[in-house]
Protein backbone atom coordinates (compact mmCIF):
# COMPACT_ATOMS: atom_id res chain seq x y z
CA UNK A 1 0.00 0.00 0.00
CA UNK A 2 1.03 3.15 -0.70
CA UNK A 3 2.35 5.28 2.45
CA UNK A 4 0.02 8.92 2.32
CA UNK A 5 3.19 11.12 1.50
CA UNK A 6 4.15 9.58 -1.23
CA UNK A 7 0.92 9.29 -2.65
CA UNK A 8 0.61 12.88 -1.85
CA UNK A 9 3.73 13.66 -3.58
CA UNK A 10 3.35 11.59 -7.09
CA UNK A 11 -0.29 12.90 -7.74
CA UNK A 12 0.75 16.46 -7.38
CA UNK A 13 1.85 16.87 -10.71
CA UNK A 14 -1.73 15.67 -12.07
CA UNK A 15 -3.50 17.43 -9.90
CA UNK A 16 -2.02 20.63 -11.27
CA UNK A 17 -2.86 20.06 -14.83
CA UNK A 18 -6.46 18.59 -14.08
CA UNK A 19 -7.01 21.51 -11.65
CA UNK A 20 -6.72 24.03 -15.03
CA UNK A 21 -9.35 21.94 -17.00
CA UNK A 22 -11.66 22.73 -13.84
CA UNK A 23 -11.32 25.90 -13.56
CA UNK A 24 -15.01 26.53 -14.96
CA UNK A 25 -16.20 23.08 -12.84
CA UNK A 26 -17.79 23.27 -9.12
CA UNK A 27 -15.02 20.77 -8.84
CA UNK A 28 -11.58 22.40 -7.94
CA UNK A 29 -8.38 20.82 -6.89
CA UNK A 30 -5.69 22.05 -5.26
CA UNK A 31 -2.71 20.74 -2.80
CA UNK A 32 -0.02 22.21 -0.07
CA UNK A 33 3.61 21.19 0.82
CA UNK A 34 5.70 22.57 3.29
CA UNK A 35 8.97 21.40 4.30
CA UNK A 36 11.04 22.62 6.88
CA UNK A 37 14.41 22.60 9.03
CA UNK A 38 14.36 23.79 12.75
CA UNK A 39 18.00 23.85 14.27
CA UNK A 40 17.03 23.57 18.43
CA UNK A 41 19.96 25.04 20.14
CA UNK A 42 19.65 22.66 22.75
CA UNK A 43 19.97 19.68 20.41
CA UNK A 44 18.20 17.40 21.89
CA UNK A 45 18.90 13.75 21.47
CA UNK A 46 15.23 12.88 20.03
CA UNK A 47 15.43 16.00 17.51
CA UNK A 48 12.15 16.29 19.35
CA UNK A 49 10.91 20.00 19.77
CA UNK A 50 9.17 20.70 23.36
CA UNK A 51 6.18 18.88 23.73
CA UNK A 52 3.75 21.23 23.57
CA UNK A 53 4.87 22.13 20.25
CA UNK A 54 2.81 20.53 17.10
CA UNK A 55 3.80 22.15 14.06
CA UNK A 56 7.36 22.00 12.69
CA UNK A 57 7.98 19.92 15.99
CA UNK A 58 11.03 18.06 14.70
CA UNK A 59 15.01 19.68 15.16
CA UNK A 60 18.26 19.00 13.50
CA UNK A 61 16.54 17.60 10.38
CA UNK A 62 14.67 18.28 6.91
CA UNK A 63 11.01 17.17 6.90
CA UNK A 64 7.31 17.88 6.58
CA UNK A 65 5.57 19.78 8.39
CA UNK A 66 2.30 19.69 6.28
CA UNK A 67 1.49 18.56 2.56
CA UNK A 68 -2.23 17.71 1.61
CA UNK A 69 -4.24 17.46 -1.47
CA UNK A 70 -7.81 18.83 -1.55
CA UNK A 71 -11.00 18.38 -3.32
CA UNK A 72 -13.76 20.96 -3.31
CA UNK A 73 -17.02 21.08 -4.79
CA UNK A 74 -19.77 24.10 -4.77
CA UNK A 75 -22.39 24.83 -6.34
CA UNK A 76 -25.19 27.80 -5.27
CA UNK A 77 -26.70 25.59 -2.54
CA UNK A 78 -23.88 22.82 -2.08
CA UNK A 79 -20.85 22.79 -0.71
CA UNK A 80 -18.43 20.04 -0.09
CA UNK A 81 -14.79 19.32 0.80
CA UNK A 82 -11.81 16.17 1.41
CA UNK A 83 -8.50 16.71 2.06
CA UNK A 84 -5.87 13.97 2.82
CA UNK A 85 -2.37 14.65 4.34
CA UNK A 86 0.59 13.90 5.90
CA UNK A 87 3.80 15.67 7.87
CA UNK A 88 4.71 15.67 11.04
CA UNK A 89 1.89 18.78 11.91
CA UNK A 90 -0.31 15.41 11.13
CA UNK A 91 1.76 12.85 13.34
CA UNK A 92 1.70 15.57 17.07
CA UNK A 93 -1.78 16.68 16.22
CA UNK A 94 -3.77 13.40 14.84
CA UNK A 95 -2.28 11.55 17.40
CA UNK A 96 -5.13 10.73 19.51
CA UNK A 97 -6.79 9.34 16.33
CA UNK A 98 -7.58 5.84 15.18
CA UNK A 99 -6.40 4.58 11.96
CA UNK A 100 -7.04 6.44 8.62
CA UNK A 101 -8.51 9.42 10.77
CA UNK A 102 -4.58 10.43 11.61
CA UNK A 103 -4.24 11.15 8.04
CA UNK A 104 -8.23 12.92 7.58
CA UNK A 105 -7.14 16.56 6.94
CA UNK A 106 -10.60 17.76 6.39
CA UNK A 107 -13.54 16.01 5.28
CA UNK A 108 -17.22 18.34 5.28
CA UNK A 109 -20.53 18.73 3.24
CA UNK A 110 -22.64 21.84 3.73
CA UNK A 111 -26.23 22.88 2.51
CA UNK A 112 -27.41 26.50 2.31
CA UNK A 113 -30.24 27.25 3.57
CA UNK A 114 -31.72 30.05 2.38
CA UNK A 115 -32.25 31.43 -1.24
CA UNK A 116 -31.83 35.05 -0.69
CA UNK A 117 -29.43 35.09 2.34
CA UNK A 118 -26.12 33.54 3.07
CA UNK A 119 -27.18 31.36 5.55
CA UNK A 120 -25.42 27.05 5.26
CA UNK A 121 -24.99 24.45 7.32
CA UNK A 122 -22.10 22.02 7.32
CA UNK A 123 -21.17 19.19 9.16
CA UNK A 124 -18.00 17.25 9.02
CA UNK A 125 -14.42 17.93 9.72
CA UNK A 126 -12.48 21.38 9.17
CA UNK A 127 -10.44 23.74 10.19
CA UNK A 128 -11.18 25.59 13.99
CA UNK A 129 -13.11 28.34 14.55
CA UNK A 130 -10.82 29.59 17.24
CA UNK A 131 -8.11 31.47 16.47
CA UNK A 132 -5.82 33.98 14.38
CA UNK A 133 -3.56 31.24 12.58
CA UNK A 134 -4.09 28.16 10.82
CA UNK A 135 -1.84 24.72 9.81
CA UNK A 136 -1.60 26.45 6.28
CA UNK A 137 1.72 28.36 7.38
CA UNK A 138 1.06 30.68 3.86
CA UNK A 139 -1.37 31.71 5.43
CA UNK A 140 0.30 32.64 8.83
CA UNK A 141 2.46 35.96 9.93
CA UNK A 142 5.32 33.87 11.28
CA UNK A 143 7.02 30.95 9.87
CA UNK A 144 6.25 29.17 13.29
CA UNK A 145 2.15 28.57 15.01
CA UNK A 146 1.87 30.78 18.45
CA UNK A 147 1.54 29.16 21.72
CA UNK A 148 -2.00 29.89 21.77
CA UNK A 149 -2.67 28.27 18.53
CA UNK A 150 -0.51 25.65 19.32
CA UNK A 151 -2.13 25.07 22.84
CA UNK A 152 -6.04 25.58 21.45
CA UNK A 153 -7.83 23.07 18.44
CA UNK A 154 -7.03 23.98 15.24
CA UNK A 155 -9.30 21.25 13.88
CA UNK A 156 -12.77 20.30 15.29
CA UNK A 157 -15.76 18.27 14.03
CA UNK A 158 -19.24 18.66 14.29
CA UNK A 159 -21.93 20.45 12.65
CA UNK A 160 -21.70 24.27 11.87
CA UNK A 161 -24.70 27.08 11.40
CA UNK A 162 -22.83 30.21 9.92
CA UNK A 163 -24.79 33.45 8.24
CA UNK A 164 -22.89 36.28 6.59
CA UNK A 165 -25.06 39.28 6.40
CA UNK A 166 -25.60 40.81 3.19
CA UNK A 167 -23.08 43.32 3.40
CA UNK A 168 -20.67 41.09 4.39
CA UNK A 169 -19.50 42.97 7.42
CA UNK A 170 -20.99 40.33 9.88
CA UNK A 171 -20.28 36.36 10.35
CA UNK A 172 -22.49 34.60 13.08
CA UNK A 173 -21.92 31.08 13.67
CA UNK A 174 -22.87 28.31 16.19
CA UNK A 175 -21.07 25.23 16.66
CA UNK A 176 -22.38 21.44 17.99
CA UNK A 177 -18.81 20.05 18.10
CA UNK A 178 -17.47 16.39 19.55
CA UNK A 179 -14.85 18.27 21.70
CA UNK A 180 -11.68 20.38 22.09
CA UNK A 181 -9.70 19.42 18.63
CA UNK A 182 -11.47 15.67 18.70
CA UNK A 183 -12.56 13.68 15.68
CA UNK A 184 -13.63 10.90 17.75
CA UNK A 185 -14.43 11.33 21.00
CA UNK A 186 -12.53 10.71 24.07
CA UNK A 187 -14.21 7.07 25.58
CA UNK A 188 -16.71 7.45 28.00
CA UNK A 189 -17.36 11.54 27.01
CA UNK A 190 -21.35 12.05 25.86
CA UNK A 191 -21.27 15.46 26.97
CA UNK A 192 -21.48 17.87 23.83
CA UNK A 193 -19.40 20.87 23.06
CA UNK A 194 -20.56 23.70 21.67
CA UNK A 195 -19.06 26.46 19.81
CA UNK A 196 -19.61 30.55 18.76
CA UNK A 197 -18.17 33.13 16.39
CA UNK A 198 -19.02 36.24 15.68
CA UNK A 199 -16.44 38.62 12.71
CA UNK A 200 -16.79 42.08 11.93
CA UNK A 201 -15.29 43.38 8.95
CA UNK A 202 -16.16 47.27 8.88
CA UNK A 203 -13.84 48.06 5.51
CA UNK A 204 -10.83 45.72 4.30
CA UNK A 205 -8.45 46.87 6.54
CA UNK A 206 -9.88 45.92 9.82
CA UNK A 207 -10.94 42.49 10.99
CA UNK A 208 -12.36 41.51 14.84
CA UNK A 209 -13.20 38.36 15.76
CA UNK A 210 -14.37 36.53 19.10
CA UNK A 211 -14.75 32.60 19.65
CA UNK A 212 -15.79 30.61 22.22
CA UNK A 213 -15.53 27.19 23.45
CA UNK A 214 -18.10 25.28 25.93
CA UNK A 215 -17.94 21.62 26.57
CA UNK A 216 -15.78 19.30 28.52
CA UNK A 217 -12.52 16.90 26.91
CA UNK A 218 -12.56 14.48 29.75
CA UNK A 219 -15.28 11.11 30.16
CA UNK A 220 -18.40 12.06 31.79
CA UNK A 221 -17.14 10.03 34.92
CA UNK A 222 -14.81 12.98 36.08
CA UNK A 223 -16.09 15.45 33.54
CA UNK A 224 -14.76 18.65 34.11
CA UNK A 225 -16.12 21.98 32.11
CA UNK A 226 -13.94 23.78 30.08
CA UNK A 227 -15.14 27.82 29.15
CA UNK A 228 -12.73 29.32 26.45
CA UNK A 229 -12.77 32.63 24.80
CA UNK A 230 -10.75 34.03 21.78
CA UNK A 231 -10.67 37.84 21.12
CA UNK A 232 -8.31 39.43 17.90
CA UNK A 233 -8.07 41.88 16.00
CA UNK A 234 -6.62 42.35 12.67
CA UNK A 235 -5.43 45.68 11.21
CA UNK A 236 -3.87 46.54 8.42
CA UNK A 237 -2.43 49.74 9.62
CA UNK A 238 -1.22 51.09 6.09
CA UNK A 239 -0.27 49.42 2.81
CA UNK A 240 2.87 48.02 4.26
CA UNK A 241 2.42 47.58 8.09
CA UNK A 242 0.02 45.30 9.66
CA UNK A 243 -0.52 44.86 13.18
CA UNK A 244 -2.65 41.57 14.78
CA UNK A 245 -3.56 42.20 18.70
CA UNK A 246 -5.24 38.65 20.60
CA UNK A 247 -6.28 37.59 23.95
CA UNK A 248 -7.07 34.13 24.84
CA UNK A 249 -8.30 33.13 28.21
CA UNK A 250 -9.96 29.74 29.69
CA UNK A 251 -11.06 28.26 32.51
CA UNK A 252 -11.81 24.60 34.01
CA UNK A 253 -13.31 23.16 36.75
CA UNK A 254 -10.51 22.00 39.51
CA UNK A 255 -12.66 18.96 39.61
CA UNK A 256 -15.85 17.05 38.64
CA UNK A 257 -18.63 19.30 39.74
CA UNK A 258 -16.50 21.97 41.69
CA UNK A 259 -17.43 25.33 41.13
CA UNK A 260 -13.62 26.91 41.87
CA UNK A 261 -11.86 27.13 38.37
CA UNK A 262 -8.25 26.67 37.05
CA UNK A 263 -7.61 29.05 34.47
CA UNK A 264 -5.04 29.92 31.52
CA UNK A 265 -4.15 32.91 29.47
CA UNK A 266 -2.93 34.44 26.85
CA UNK A 267 -2.04 37.82 25.39
CA UNK A 268 -0.41 38.06 21.82
CA UNK A 269 0.91 40.78 19.27
CA UNK A 270 2.31 40.19 16.00
CA UNK A 271 4.08 42.84 14.12
CA UNK A 272 4.24 42.48 9.93
CA UNK A 273 6.08 44.61 7.40
CA UNK A 274 6.14 44.79 3.63
CA UNK A 275 9.40 46.02 2.62
CA UNK A 276 8.80 44.90 -1.09
CA UNK A 277 5.79 43.48 -2.56
CA UNK A 278 7.77 40.30 -2.69
CA UNK A 279 9.51 40.58 1.21
CA UNK A 280 8.36 41.01 4.10
CA UNK A 281 9.29 41.07 8.11
CA UNK A 282 7.19 40.13 10.81
CA UNK A 283 7.86 40.09 15.08
CA UNK A 284 6.25 38.46 17.22
CA UNK A 285 5.58 38.89 21.43
CA UNK A 286 2.97 36.96 23.34
CA UNK A 287 3.26 35.18 26.93
CA UNK A 288 1.27 32.17 28.19
CA UNK A 289 0.69 31.52 31.54
CA UNK A 290 -0.94 28.12 32.81
CA UNK A 291 0.46 27.74 36.29
CA UNK A 292 -2.27 25.24 37.40
CA UNK A 293 -1.56 22.74 34.35
CA UNK A 294 -4.85 22.61 32.93
CA UNK A 295 -3.16 22.92 28.99
CA UNK A 296 0.13 22.10 29.15
CA UNK A 297 1.76 20.49 32.29
CA UNK A 298 5.67 20.97 33.67
CA UNK A 299 5.60 19.67 36.93
CA UNK A 300 7.54 22.52 38.23
CA UNK A 301 6.36 24.86 41.18
CA UNK A 302 5.33 28.00 39.15
CA UNK A 303 3.83 25.78 35.86
CA UNK A 304 3.79 26.86 32.84
CA UNK A 305 4.22 30.48 32.57
CA UNK A 306 6.55 31.44 29.34
CA UNK A 307 7.13 34.47 27.40
CA UNK A 308 7.47 34.09 23.34
CA UNK A 309 9.64 36.08 21.12
CA UNK A 310 10.39 35.70 17.40
CA UNK A 311 11.20 37.77 14.22
CA UNK A 312 11.07 36.23 10.45
CA UNK A 313 11.81 37.28 7.19
CA UNK A 314 9.73 35.98 4.08
CA UNK A 315 10.19 36.15 0.37
CA UNK A 316 7.46 35.25 -2.26
CA UNK A 317 9.52 33.26 -4.92
CA UNK A 318 6.72 33.17 -7.18
CA UNK A 319 2.83 33.38 -6.73
CA UNK A 320 2.47 29.93 -5.29
CA UNK A 321 6.18 29.73 -3.28
CA UNK A 322 7.07 31.31 -0.10
CA UNK A 323 10.68 30.87 1.63
CA UNK A 324 10.81 31.78 5.04
CA UNK A 325 13.52 32.16 7.58
CA UNK A 326 12.60 33.08 11.70
CA UNK A 327 14.60 33.08 14.80
CA UNK A 328 12.21 32.49 18.30
CA UNK A 329 12.99 32.45 21.52
CA UNK A 330 10.90 31.17 24.31
CA UNK A 331 11.74 31.83 28.01
CA UNK A 332 9.79 30.20 30.69
CA UNK A 333 9.69 31.02 34.70
CA UNK A 334 10.90 27.49 35.76
CA UNK A 335 13.84 25.51 34.16
CA UNK A 336 10.93 23.22 31.78
CA UNK A 337 13.24 22.68 28.85
CA UNK A 338 16.08 20.82 27.90
CA UNK A 339 19.48 22.50 27.77
CA UNK A 340 22.72 22.03 26.95
CA UNK A 341 23.87 18.42 27.60
CA UNK A 342 20.36 17.15 28.26
CA UNK A 343 20.21 19.67 31.77
CA UNK A 344 16.92 21.80 32.15
CA UNK A 345 16.83 25.15 31.41
CA UNK A 346 14.42 28.49 31.24
CA UNK A 347 15.32 29.12 27.78
CA UNK A 348 14.51 27.08 24.23
CA UNK A 349 16.28 29.09 21.16
CA UNK A 350 15.27 27.65 17.89
CA UNK A 351 16.40 29.02 14.02
CA UNK A 352 14.45 27.62 11.15
CA UNK A 353 13.41 28.08 7.51
CA UNK A 354 10.69 26.71 5.58
CA UNK A 355 9.72 26.43 2.08
CA UNK A 356 5.87 26.13 1.16
CA UNK A 357 4.05 25.68 -2.16
CA UNK A 358 0.60 25.63 -3.18
CA UNK A 359 -1.19 24.63 -5.99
Amino acid sequence: MMKPLFFIMALSGSIAAIAQQTASSPLTLSGYLETYYTYDAAKPGNNTRPAFIYSHNRGQEINVNLAFVKAAYRTEGIRAALAVAAGTYMNANYAAEPGVLKNLYEANAGVKLSRKHDIWLDAGLFASHIGWESAVGKDCWTLSRSLAAENSPYFETGVKAGYTTDNGKWFFSLLLLNGWQRIQRVDGNRTPAFGTQVTYKPNTAITLNSSTFIGSDKADSVKQMRYFHDLYVIIQVTKRLGLIAAFDIGAEQKQAGASAMHTWYTPALIVKYAITPRAAIAARVAYFDDRNAVIIATGTPHGFRTWEYSANFDYALSANALWRVEIRNLDSKDRIFTGAGDRPGKNNLAFSTALAISF
